[in-house]
Order: structure tokens, then sequence, then C-alpha cells
């Protein structure tokens, strides 16, 4: 961070993986302090995860850098996301510095973070820290506390457990919305058009958490709006499978090309596991189950299948 800025920000600090409930809490904060003080609400996040670096583990997210930005932008209303990139240079970094570049660089006049926030080597620069520098430097600050729901704090961790059992629903209560996905469809294999249900393809992008294998009722959001559609995640057993994950998705009452168009998936419930059928014609049967189980869902919660 190196560009002088005459703007000035109400930044909220965090690495919002999932954008649930917790980060939507800073965001509203960040909105309202940005509105009182005539300045501009922005988010700063990162393009990895602290752990890998600083545990030395991969941690499967719950989206891409892309999902993150578009949650944060619709959701919480922020536009300004500016995205650091993580590496072990930047873990190394003493936290003052960091936040002299925040203030610096960035114009931020405000900081808003959640209790847990903390940055800077070994994780030095805690919450409290961060306050009593802010008081010293000029610059307001809030510490937003945890959200709690059903007596379980809010948490990207805890969400990526609910993710990977398939518990999309339960998992969208502390999401605030649905689980969410976003890809290019691409060519599969077309083999759903031959049993009578073709599929669009798109995949799971690299980083980020598979959800349970299975078949999901979702909602793709195509260039022109939204379509219920019936989701399959997983490696295709009833076919001679390579072990590849695909997420192939029947859009219910839709027939169009999509082939390089950006769709989002957003996973509402979980209808089945992923079975080996004896043949082709008994997974079509079965497909035609779960898409009238998938229009019984979005007429139940939705009134209607679009």
């Amino acid at each position: 961070m190196n560009n002088a800025s005459e703007l000035k920000r109400v930044v909220a600090l965090g690495f919002f993986d999932g954008v649930h409930l917790g980060h939507q809490a800073l965001m509203k904060k960040t909105v309202a302090r940005a509105a009182e003080t005539g300045a501009r609400p922005a988010v700063i996040s990162f393009d990895a995860h602290p752990d890998t670096f600083v545990r030395g583990q991969e941690v499967p997210l719950l989206g891409s850098v892309a999902d993150r930005k578009g949650l944060i932008s619709r959701i919480g209303g922020i536009d300004d996301i500016i995205m650091l990139h993580f590496d072990r240079r930047f873990m190394q970094m003493p936290w003052e510095m960091f936040l002299r570049s925040v203030k610096n660089d960035l114009g931020a006049v405000h900081l808003v973070m959640g209790r847990d926030f903390s940055c800077g080597w070994k994780g030095e620069g805690t919450s409290d820290k961060i306050a009593a520098w802010c008081r010293e430097n000029g610059l307001g600050f809030d510490i937003v506390e945890e959200v709690v729901v059903d007596g379980i704090v809010v948490s990207s961790t805890y969400i990526r457990k609910l993710i990977a059992a398939g518990d999309v629903e339960r998992a969208a209560r502390y999401l605030g919305h649905p689980h969410t996905l976003t890809d290019t469809v691409g060519y599969g294999y077309k083999i759903g058009r031959s049993i009578g249900a073709p599929t669009i393809n798109t995949r799971i992008p690299e980083g980020v958490l598979e959800p349970k294998h299975g078949v999901y009722a979702t909602r793709v959001w195509l260039p022109e709006g939204a379509k219920a559609a019936v989701t399959n995640v997983g490696v295709r057993p009833t076919f001679d499978s390579d072990g590849h994950v695909t997420v192939e998705s029947n859009i219910l009452d839709f027939e169009g090309r999509l082939y390089g168009s950006q769709v989002r998936l957003e996973f509402l419930k979980f209808l089945r596991e992923e079975t080996r059928f004896p043949t082709p014609e008994a997974l079509g049967e079965q497909i035609q189950r779960d898409i009238q189980e998938t229009r019984a869902y979005f007429a139940r919660t939705e009134g209607g299948a679009s």
C-alpha cells in the first residue's frame, strides 16, 4: 500500500470469508460511521487466508475472492473493497506499520473491527491495542462484539463445518444468505442431455470448500435473472468417473446456451446423497423426482419455481 489517497475512508478490517452475520454487523457499523463523518465506507480483506502462512495449513474457504467482493457489495452496500496480497512478508509486518499504512496510504479516519481481530507479526496487534493506537493517532474506532445465533457464535469456521456436512439450510441462518458459488459455465460431458435433464457445468474454484457431495435445490443467477435449479456436486458415480468433482445444474424451465457466461449458484436445500444408479435411465427417473421436489420447495418457500 503505497498510493497516497485524498479520500477519507471508514475502514472495516477482516477476512470476510462467507460474509456472514458477524461481517454484516461490521459493514453496517462502517456504513453508519461513514455517513456520520462524510467519509467513504471501505473494506480491507486479503487474497489468501492468514492461517495458510501463520499455521502452515490450507484453509478451504467458503468462497472465492470474486464471491467475497460480490457479497460485500450486494449485502453490505460497500463497493470500495481493498484486497491486499497476504504473503510471508506481509505476515511479518509489525502491526503498527500496517495501521500507519492504512491511515496514510488509504486515508482511513475510522477503523471498524471485530473483538477477535488481530494483525501484524504473531497477531500482536489485538483489537484493544489497535483501539489504543487509534486514540493516540487521531482515528476513530469501533470494536463490534460477536454475533450469536441459537447460542452459537457466528464464525466462518463453524459455517464451513455445516457446508461440508451439506447442512446448507442451517448455514444460511449464520450466513444471513444462501451459501454461494460463482463460476463461468464450461463444457461438460453432455450426459444430462442424453437422459432428458440437460445441465450447465461449473466448477468449485481452487481453494474453495467442496460442499458435501449430493443433490441440492439451488437458485441460479443468470445474466437475465434468477431461476430454480437442481444441482449435483460430486463425481458422477453412475458413469465412468475419473474422480473429478463436477457441479452440474439442471435449470428448471430454461432453454438456452450459457457457455462462457458467469453464473452464481445459491445452495438452498440438500435433497439426497450422490448415488450410483444401475442404469442411466434409472438416474434420469431420479432426477425427475429431484426436479419435482425442488419445485415443491420453491412453491413452499417462495411461491414458485422461478
